[in-house]
């Protein structure tokens, strides 16, 4: 078990209130005495994607709605630039590569990095916390930006001191080990807190009265695999702060291997309330094709793009526990994967879902954890919807969700003839 704590020193690197900090630095005025907010000003329904820490202090939330902002103070608002932050944030990283080199930073997002700082130490004859405090540093003197930062033996730790704990501390940096975490990582709660935990996988957990992430940590692993598939193990070793995730590996070329995707340009903004619905939508149409063509899958990718007033979005893929056609095993690795990385209550207007590692469904796939009547009748049922729409057209059967005014897969199947796309 020892050989599994692995010992690096990582920086997970956070620029405070970016997109409110920027327009604060572009005019000349303080970000922490400014009441600032990046909004469309003409749409009083538009969606605050930041505030500045000025208006975080009087409890004004980064993402609210323009009418919720409160009318006796003298709010600035100021329409997003992307084009602007994504400059800024190119001055950061360059700050970052004047310390390390590129293949030991890893850009997480517009406004955070992981860097491994581990073979740099020497070097600069000092500590992951003094160095840590030089970069910052550096960052402000040359972009006016100020930085908040984790400190941790893995990128895991790393992350979770600096979404808990670094605003709090002196000098906005926060360092936890191993023996942080019966202090630290495990008194977290609401589970949501948690990075890698969102709001659907803590209401499950809640109801196996799992409330703290030390909780979690202590439950039987089997258990949790059993019920959530591989994402239940890699969760278990997460709230146990087990990481061997290398900054290195990530920046590496995946391997190209065949792959079947899908991905639709939404008609409206959806949101993380609304949106599983399409996820689920496209995803059904994809595993009907991996049956058509008898293969099975080992990876799934997911991508979003938020509304082009916003920019940006993430995508991220997962392996799966075992090969598999069925939509609502895979479903569950693709909610987890939105619950990580989606920033809560910005508009998508693109999804894509990927289906690799693609094998031949020559025999049944079976896991220590799952019952083969199980398999056997959910392989049954595939296979006759499968054949009633393939022979009445797609929209013969659906789900009840599909009649919902969020769902598109009716007007998409009429347009793709109602076959396999």
């Amino acid at each position: 078990m020892d050989n599994l704590y692995v010992k690096r020193n990582i920086l997970c690197i956070d620029l405070k209130s970016f997109f409110a900090s920027v327009e604060c630095v572009d005019r000349g005025l303080d970000p922490f005495t400014t009441p600032l907010v990046v909004a469309d000003p003409t749409r009083n329904g538009a969606i605050t994607l930041a505030v500045t820490p000025y208006l975080k202090k009087m409890g004004i939330p980064s993402r609210g709605r323009v009418f919720e902002l409160p009318k006796n103070v003298p709010i600035i608002k100021v329409p997003p630039r992307m084009h602007l932050y994504q400059e800024k944030s190119k001055e950061v990283i360059s700050v970052y590569l004047e310390f390390i080199s590129i293949e030991d930073l890893y850009i997480y997002s517009i406004d955070e990095c992981f860097l491994d700082v581990t073979d740099y130490l020497k070097m600069y004859k000092m500590d992951d916390y003094n160095l840590a405090r030089k970069i910052i540093n550096e960052v402000y003197n040359k972009t006016g930006l100020t930085v908040t930062a984790g400190i941790g033996p893995n990128m895991l730790l790393a992350k979770v001191a600096m979404d808990v704990d670094a605003k709090h501390v002196k000098d906005n940096i926060a360092y936890w080990d191993y023996d942080s975490i019966p202090d630290h990582l495990w008194k977290i709660t609401p589970l949501s807190k948690m990075w890698g935990i969102g709001h659907g996988l803590e209401t499950s957990l809640n109801k196996m009265g799992l409330y703290s992430v030390g909780d979690v940590a202590k439950y039987d692993i089997n258990k949790l695999k059993k019920k959530f598939g591989i994402i239940g193990e890699e969760l278990w070793y997460h709230t146990n702060g087990i990481d061997n995730t290398k900054v290195s590996d990530l920046n590496k070329e995946p391997v190209k291997e065949k792959s079947i995707s899908h991905s639709q340009v939404l008609f409206k903004d959806y949101y993380g309330y609304n949106i599983p619905i399409i996820l689920y939508e496209t995803l059904d149409t994809l595993c009907r094709e991996l049956r058509a063509k008898h293969k099975l899958c080992g990876l799934v990718g997911l991508s979003v793009q938020y509304n082009h007033t916003i920019g940006g979005g993430f995508h991220h893929s997962m392996k799966l526990g075992c090969n598999t056609d069925d939509e609502n095993k895979i479903f569950s690795y693709i909610t987890y994967m939105f619950d990580k990385y989606y920033q809560d209550n910005l508009p998508i207007r693109t999804i894509g879902i990927s289906l690799g590692g693609l094998s031949d469904n020559g025999t049944l796939q079976l896991n220590l954890f799952e019952d083969y009547k199980d398999i056997k009748s959910n392989k049954d049922i595939n296979d006759a919807i499968d054949s009633i729409k393939a022979k009445f057209g797609s929209n013969t059967l659906l789900k009840a969700s599909s009649l919902l005014n969020d769902s598109t897969i009716k007007e998409r199947n009429e347009k793709i003839g109602g076959h396999h796309v």
